[in-house]
């Protein structure tokens, strides 16, 4: 199992608990996957990787590493329903979700992985650190920034304690990303988004939520021809009820029309935007969580309602992280170099406007308020973190050779 010179750099340390902070793509799943075999290369260990939720361990690191033991015959025993792999040396690997982080009291970890740190809850650690007590476990926590919340305290610990190293390497760094996508991506983000992301740095980002949206974004929109085909975003609720309507361009997305009401349902948000644009074609962007809700009262829940009224419904299976959503809008609204920007809204879109600009974290924290003015930012932030999500583009398959032997 090769590792880039990064990788190769933190397998090598000897320390018992190590942090690692890590741009985008920097191959941090591959080293997680290393490194718990090596772990589990001595019997009878019981080794456990640990994500921020047991749908995102099925879905990160599952089916490769069961493959690849596999196809090695180190697996003796894979268990689908539990994510666990016994292997041939009665050693055990475990993939568990941190949303449910009381149960992983009592299991006796020799080693353990909490990837993407910065998107657990910081009472996580603190719950499953005596499961490493009796076993002289060890721990490798890594993830990319999430401002200054409790990954930032982790990555300082090797300040006052010997037995804790930190590391950070930027997506540079790993190997698996060309420079030139790196230097288009510091055109397209913000520069605090592109330091945290990119450069694996910790930023803050208290105060206004979407600093990178300002006049500059503010700008006349057109409004639509009779078949052109609208974007609308959605975020489900009765009071307000919101909803964003635009087009998408070649150099982004422009919002000439948006719906605040008070007191509605997803049956009249359709009724009204469909008065205002009877013949255009709508691809609509909602809140995930209209999968299972119901805001109308006829025993259809409300993505249902979308689909019936016989628009295209674009979502995320899994709700997109608020993070997530958060750098890909203020990565839109950024003003570039060159004096251009990919996000337009009308002035007549007040609510909008409004709300972008005063939408603020709870003072210390990177919380956002929930104080109204999420409701129209998060209509819009379904739509563009679908449409241009912030993501990076590999320049080749990671390796996948295993080196080690069991034993």
């Amino acid at each position: 199992m090769p590792l880039s010179a990064a990788q190769q750099t933190i397998a090598n340390c000897e320390k018992r608990m190590i942090v690692v902070c890590a741009g985008r793509r920097f191959g941090k799943t591959f080293l997680s996957r290393h490194l718990l075999a090596r772990a589990a290369r001595f019997p009878r260990q019981n080794v456990v990787y640990l994500a921020p939720s047991y749908r995102m361990a099925k879905g990160i690191l599952w089916r490769p590493l069961v493959e690849k033991l596999q196809s090695l015959n180190w697996a003796k025993k894979i268990n689908q329903s539990e994510l666990s792999i016994t292997l041939v040396n009665g050693s055990v690997i475990s993939l568990k979700g941190a949303e449910n982080f009381d149960s992983l009291r009592g299991l006796g970890i020799t080693y353990l992985v909490l990837d993407e740190v910065a998107d657990m809850s910081p009472e996580v650690w603190g719950t499953i650190r005596p499961t490493l007590s009796d076993t002289g476990g060890r721990a490798l926590f890594i993830g990319t920034p999430k401002g200054m919340n409790h990954f930032k305290d982790l990555f300082d610990m090797s300040l006052t304690n010997d037995q804790w190293a930190s590391f950070s390497f930027t997506t540079l760094d790993g190997g698996n990303v060309p420079e030139d996508e790196v230097l288009a991506a510091q055109q397209d983000l913000s520069a605090k988004v592109f330091s945290q992301e990119y450069l694996a740095t910790f930023e803050n980002f208290s105060g206004v939520i979407m600093g990178d949206f300002g006049e500059h974004n503010i700008k006349p929109v057109d409004k639509p021809a009779a078949q052109e085909r609208l974007i609308v975003g959605m975020d489900f609720n009765v009071t307000p009820g919101c909803a964003v309507i635009g087009r998408q361009t070649k150099l982004g997305l422009e919002i000439f029309d948006e719906l605040y009401i008070e007191n509605t349902n997803t049956n009249e948000m359709i009724l009204e935007i469909r008065n205002r644009y009877p013949t255009q074609p709508i691809v609509c962007f909602p809140d995930p969580a209209g999968v299972q809700r119901k805001t109308s009262a006829n025993g259809n829940t409300d993505i249902k309602i979308l689909e019936m009224a016989g628009w295209d419904v674009r979502y995320h299976r899994a709700h997109p992280l608020v993070k997530d959503r958060i750098n890909a809008a203020n990565s839109l609204f950024h003003l570039r170099d060159d004096g251009t920007t990919k996000f337009k809204v009308d002035p007549g879109c007040k609510h909008l406007i409004k709300c972008l600009r005063n939408w603020t974290y709870k003072e210390g924290t990177m919380v956002p308020n929930k104080d109204g003015n999420d409701h129209m930012v998060d209509a819009v932030s379904y739509a563009i973190e679908f449409l241009y999500p912030i993501t990076v583009r590999r320049s080749a398959p990671e390796p996948q050779r295993w080196g080690h032997n069991i034993r």
